[in-house]
């Protein structure tokens, strides 16, 4: 029995980059000797235990062949003489087919170091066709190294786009598909997931609504890049050097979802796309079973926007209303990531990308204001139902209108007298 440390473990030691988990094959075993050293064994279409200390994958060496089609479409074949090489030689990329034995020893049959050196992500085999998530992970893979380099060998490309032509890509699950993007969206650069599910033409047959931005101007004067696609690309850099959570950055992804179905007439304006949006969020959340918190997001995003970047010039009634619509006051951290799309959106743009945006600020004012109206002074004063709540929303009003007004003044170089805040749970006095 042989055991090798293998895939991204290798490959970000020679990267120098963190590794955080480490998995092994196994050569010249069986399931019975693994068993007998006390491994357990994990899922049921892979010969896959987990180590009784260390709680690490070991795997057996095995190999792989095509007999359907889509991603389950593959018999496994693990024996003892399987080689290391076997094993190597099925996997998808040069990068991720080294491996290091006991003495820390490189085994790179695929030439996958030098493939690190030169900053190329390439396909190991034509094999690497027979399965249509390995498009999805070279996506996401690209999306991680970017910030390093790293870009898809003209010949992986070329294999990527015979695939999508196949058909093969429209045998992916949803559950599949949606479970790498997320993934994605969490790397360095997640606009590069993006770019290269297009440049292979994949975005077309997997988020047609984000296929169909690309090509779609905007007005030069708010969108120096004019190009739909190319902004929603921007704000997803943007939205990820600001440290934004994924469901944040989903949110930018889909916040101009609109835009893709303005009438070619009205280019380059977009009169209510804000309204358009929501329901483009909505259904392609729904075909890939997008879990709530981002469907919610995403869809409030789509919504309020305009709101967010318009909010200076706001009457405090549609300031208010704003805040209800994205349910700011029962959900306030879910409002401050809706913030952060806005600001990524605002900064996604050629050559603004370090602007100011004073609406997250305003915005954040105008929340606190509103949320230290409470309703039990109310309650106290003898108020129910409707004649609570329009009482509420009056109050909620007034100080919205104070805050805005503090605010301004700041703006302006005046004393301000916002951080001068009342009692939690007491009423600013309304006007006469």
């Amino acid at each position: 029995m042989e055991i090798y440390l293998v895939g991204g473990a290798v490959r970000d030691g020679l990267l120098g980059r963190p590794v955080n988990e480490r998995d092994w094959v196994v050569v010249g075993a069986t399931p019975d000797d693994l068993l007998a050293r006390g491994f357990r064994p994990v899922g049921k279409d892979f010969p896959v235990f987990l180590h009784p200390d260390t709680r690490e994958e070991y795997a057996l060496a095995r190999t792989e062949r095509k007999t359907g089609p889509g991603y389950h479409g593959f018999s496994v074949h693990a024996a003892p003489n399987v080689t290391l090489e076997d094993d190597l030689l099925r996997r998808d990329l040069t990068i991720n087919a080294m491996a290091r034995d006991v003495h820390g020893r490189l085994i790179d049959p695929c030439h996958g170091r030098r493939d690190l050196e030169d900053r190329w992500l390439r396909h190991v085999s034509p094999a690497f066709a027979e399965d249509p998530v390995r498009v999805l992970r070279l996506a996401r893979f690209s999306a991680r190294y970017a910030p390093l380099g790293f870009r898809v060998a003209p010949e992986t490309l070329a294999l990527l786009q015979t695939m999508v032509a196949s058909g093969e890509m429209d045998h992916l699950t949803p559950e599949r598909v949606w479970m790498e993007t997320a993934r994605a969206l969490g790397e360095p650069r997640p606009s590069r997931f993006v770019a290269t599910l297009r440049e292979c033409g994949a975005l077309a047959r997997i988020f047609p609504e984000l296929d169909r931005l690309f090509g779609v101007p905007q007005s030069p004067a708010h969108h120096p890049e004019v190009d739909t696609g190319a902004h929603i690309l921007l704000a997803l850099d943007q939205a990820a050097r600001m440290n934004a959570d994924p469901v944040t950055r989903f949110a930018v992804l889909a916040h101009d979802l609109g835009k893709g179905v303005t009438p070619p007439g009205e280019w380059p304006r977009h009169l209510g796309h804000e309204q358009r949006g929501p329901d483009l969020a909505r259904a392609l959340c729904q075909r890939l079973r997008v879990p709530n918190m981002y469907r919610e997001l995403g869809v409030l995003t789509a919504r309020y926007h305009t709101h967010c970047h318009r909010s200076l010039e706001l009457r405090p009634k549609t300031l208010l209303n704003t805040l209800h619509g994205l349910d700011a006051l029962r959900k306030p951290q879910r409002f401050e990531q809706f913030l952060v799309a806005c600001e990524a959106d605002a900064r996604g743009r050629l050559g603004l990308e370090n602007r100011d945006y004073a609406q997250a600020d305003f915005m954040r004012r105008m929340h606190q204001a509103a949320a230290r109206v409470q309703a039990r002074p109310l309650v106290e004063q003898g108020l129910t139902g409707l004649a609570l709540a329009e009482a509420l929303y009056r109050h909620r009003l007034a100080a919205i209108a104070e805050a805005r007004r503090e605010f301004k003044t700041s703006r302006h170089g005046r004393p301000a007298a916002f951080s001068a805040q009342p009692p939690t749970g007491s009423l600013i006095p309304l006007p006469p």
